[in-house]
C-alpha cells in the first residue's frame, strides 16, 4: 500500500500547503511521539534540528507542541547538518531525532526527516505505523497534564557534532598549508563547515554562510557548483567543497576548477579503501549512478549494486549486503564505517585525509570516464501519468532503440511534482532521438 505522507526522503512540500503547516506538524509530532515513547519505558526524549528556512520558525513550535503533548521531552538544537542530528540522536540516547528541512529545495519548501534511536532513517514499516497514528483522533494520543513533556534548548550541538567528526581522525591530523573553499548553501552547515576546517588549520574561504531565511540553496550550494569553481580559481585553492541546504550532500571541485560529482567521489574513495583493505563487500549506487561508474567497478573487480533513488534505500541495500560504502551521483554519500546517513562534511574529511601527503585533488579524482548523461525534469500536476499506457509504450520504444548503446530511465520524483527522464550513451544523436519519443508523450 502506498504511503500517504512520507516520500522518498521523509515528508516534504510547499510551506503552508496541505502537509507542511502548523496544524500538520503538530499532528506529526503527536504521532511520532506516541509511536516512539512505546519503544522505550524509561527515557522519553526527542531532539530536533533544522536548516535555515524562515518557515522553520513557525513549523518547529508546532512540532514541539505535538511531541510534548504526547509526553515526549524535547531538546531543540537549532541549525545543524542532518547527519549531526543522526549522530547526536545516538550519542544522546534519544528515542528519535527530527530534522526540519527540505534539503536542496528552495526556501518556500520544507519538510521532515525522521531518525530512530539507532540514527537510521525510518523503515517503510515504521512510517506506515506513524501515518496510521497521524490520521487517528488527536484525543487518543494526548497525555495527561502531569505527563506532558518539557522543552530545553541545547546550544552546543554544532560543537558536539564537530567533536564526533574529528574523533574519526588521528589526533595529529591537520590541514595546515591547504587552501579550501567551502560553500555552505546558506543552510544548516553554515556554522559547522567553516569552523571544522579552520579548527584543523586550513586557510578557509567561505561562501553561503549568511542565511536570511530566504536564500538557502539560492544560486549556491551543491545544486549550483559553478560558485565554488569560480572561487577555487579566484583564491587559488587546493580544493572546493559545496554542501546543500541540510549538508547531507557534497559536490567538490579540484584545483583545476573541474567539478567532481558524487559518482566520482565514490569511485575515488572506493579505490583508496580497496587498496587499504577497508572496503567491505562492495559499493551501492542508485538507478541514477553513471554507467561509466558501473563499468569502472567491473574493471577493478569491485562489486556494484544499484538501489532505488534516495540515500535511505542506499543504506538499506548496504545493510542487507554488508557493504560499507554507497551513495548517489547528487552527492549523498554514506561512509558506513562512520555514519548512518549522508554527510557532506564527513565525506570532505575522508577526501582531505587522502590528500594529506600533498596529493593533488585532480590526481585523486582521476578515476573513470563518465558516459554522457542527460537529465530532464518535467513539472507535472500528477506524477501518476507515468503509468499512462502511451507513455509506457514510448519508454519501451526508446529502451529498445538504445539497447546495447546506453540506457534510459524514467521515474517520478519522490519529493517533487516532477517526472525525471535520464539517458546515457556515447551516441548523442540516438540519445536525443529517444528523449524526443518520451518527452513528446509526457508534455
Amino acid at each position: 500500500m502506498a504511503k500517504k505522507y512520507f516520500g522518498t526522503d521523509g515528508i516534504r512540500g510547499a510551506v503552508n500547503s496541505k502537509n507542511i503547516n502548523g496544524d500538520m506538524f503538530f499532528k506529526f509530532g503527536l504521532a511520532t511521539g506516541t509511536y516512539f515513547k512505546t519503544q522505550k519505558k524509561k527515557k522519553q526524549l526527542a531532539i530536533i534540528a533544522k536548516d535555515t528556512r524562515l518557515s522553520g520558525y513557525s513549523l518547529e513550535p508546532a512540532l514541539v507542541s505535538g511531541l510534548t503533548s504526547a509526553g515526549m521531552h524535547v531538546y531543540t538544537l537549532g541549525p545543524l547538518p542532518t547527519n549531526g542530528l543522526a549522530m547526536l540522536t545516538k550519542s544522546m540516547k534519544a528515542n528519535m531525532g527530527i530534522m526540519i528541512t527540505a534539503s536542496h529545495n528552495p526556501y518556500y519548501d520544507n519538510g521532515l526527516k525522521l531518525f530512530g534511536p539507532d540514527g537510521l532513517k525510518l523503515s517503510n514499516k515504521i512510517e506506515k505505523k506513524i501515518e496510521t497514528l497521524i490520521d487517528e483522533k488527536i484525543e487518543k494520543s494526548l497525555s495527561k497534564p502531569k505527563k506532558l513533556g518539557r522543552v530545553k534548548r541545547l546550544e552546543t550541538a554544532n560543537k558536539d557534532y564537530i567533536k564526533i567528526l574529528k574523533s574519526n581522525l588521528p589526533k595529529d591530523f591537520n590541514l595546515r598549508g591547504l587552501r579550501i573553499v567551502i560553500d555552505c548553501a546558506n543552510g544548516a552547515g553554515y556554522k559547522a563547515g567553516p569552523e571544522l576546517l579552520k579548527s584543523l588549520g586550513a586557510k578557509v574561504f567561505s561562501t553561503g554562510i549568511n542565511p536570511n531565511g530566504l536564500n538557502i540553496n539560492k544560486n549556491c550550494g551543491s545544486t549550483f557548483p559553478n560558485k565554488i569553481r569560480l572561487a577555487v580559481k579566484k583564491y587559488k585553492a587546493h580544493i572546493g567543497i559545496s554542501l546543500d541546504g541540510d549538508a547531507d550532500r557534497i559536490i567538490m571541485c579540484d584545483e583545476k576548477g573541474i567539478i567532481i560529482d558524487g559518482d566520482q567521489i565514490i569511485a575515488a574513495i572506493a579505490m583508496r579503501w580497496k587498496r587499504k583493505k577497508m572496503l567491505r563487500g562492495g559499493v551501492v549506487g542508485t538507478l541514477m549512478s553513471n554507467y561509466g561508474l558501473e563499468n569502472f567497478f567491473k574493471l577493478h573487480d569491485i562489486k556494484f549494486l544499484r538501489s532505488n533513488v534516495g540515500d535511505r534505500f542506499v543504506k538499506e541495500k548496504m545493510q542487507k549486503n554488508n557493504f560499507n560504502l554507497g551513495g548517489e551521483q547528487s552527492g549523498h554519500i554514506i561512509l558506513g564505517k562512520f555514519a548512518t546517513t549522508g554527510d557532506g562534511l564527513l565525506v570532505a574529511l575522508e577526501v582531505l585525509f587522502s590528500l594529506r601527503k600533498g596529493k593533488k585533488a585532480s590526481s585523486f579524482f582521476n578515476t573513470f570516464k563518465k558516459i554522457p548523461q542527460i537529465l530532464v525534469n518535467i513539472d507535472v500536476k500528477d506524477k501518476s501519468i507515468i503509468k499512462n499506457i502511451n507513455i509506457k509504450n514510448s519508454i519501451k520504444l526508446a529502451e529498445k532503440l538504445i539497447k546495447g548503446q546506453g540506457r534510459i530511465l524514467v521515474r517520478s520524483s519522490g519529493t517533487e511534482s516532477k517526472i525525471r527522464v535520464m539517458g546515457e550513451s556515447d551516441n548523442s544523436k540516438l540519445l536525443q532521438k529517444c528523449f524526443k519519443i518520451i518527452l513528446k508523450k509526457i508534455k
